[in-house]
């Protein structure tokens, strides 16, 4: 894991977001960063390589699997974390509730 995924893991695990998460999930050919069943969510942590990297089709395929993903900069994980917690916890809060986050 890197340095902003552990910082990340230690807001996920124990269901301190309002749900179950898993690490390092195989998701078809690829591996998700984080991983819940309920409600359905990936959270991806995107260092700088991200930019260059076409991900469309990963995303596609998640996104059609019924996983909505969030995607975090590792910028935003560590300037501020307790951000990074509201904003999971919106999502499956919202996702829970059958709604989309915004």
């Amino acid at each position: 894991m890197t340095v902003s995924e552990a910082r990340v893991w230690q807001i996920l695990k124990n269901g301190q977001c309002g749900a179950r998460f898993r690490r390092q999930v195989p998701f078809g050919p690829w591996i998700v960063d984080f991983c819940a069943f309920h409600p359905r969510l990936v959270i991806e942590i995107d260092d700088p390589t991200h930019a260059w990297r076409d991900e469309t089709e990963r995303s596609a395929f998640i996104e059609a699997s019924g996983f909505p993903m969030l995607r975090l900069t590792n910028h935003f994980v560590a300037q501020d974390l307790v951000a990074v917690y509201g904003t999971i916890r919106y999502w499956v809060e919202e996702l829970k509730q059958g709604r989309r986050p915004r």
